[in-house]
């Protein structure tokens, strides 16, 4: 592969974001407690309850964000396998070789730049 930064320096910034994505989850997972938590201690009816509507609003939404560092922590962790499996960098569809550029901005990502647009069409 052209351009494609060396393995080891690939592994080091896809090992720091996986450890702030960790980061993130640690977080997030403190901040649903403490809503779960404060909700426990008070008799919350959603319905007539007008702090109700919100509290559960910023449950769900904690919980999405949760939802979506897991996934990427997974993603992450893919990306390290295709780089020991000599992968890293190819498009998954049609096996063109990714752009250091677009690595460098989602370095999990498995479709070069064209793959990802006509899969969105």
């Amino acid at each position: 592969m052209t351009d494609m930064p060396e393995n080891a320096a690939v592994e080091q910034r896809l090992a720091a974001e996986r450890a702030a994505t960790l980061t993130q989850i640690d977080a997030l997972t403190r901040d649903f407690q403490s809503i779960v938590d404060a909700n426990a201690l008070v008799a919350v009816d959603d319905e007539h309850d007008p702090d109700g509507s919100s509290t559960a609003f910023e449950r769900a939404h904690v919980s999405s964000l949760l939802t979506q560092a897991r996934q990427h922590l997974d993603h992450l962790d893919e990306a390290l396998v295709r780089l020991n499996e000599g992968r890293y960098g190819v498009c998954e569809r049609c096996g063109a070789e990714i752009p250091a550029e677009r690595l460098e901005a989602r370095p999990a990502s498995t479709r070069c730049v064209g793959c990802v647009g006509a899969a969105q069409r």
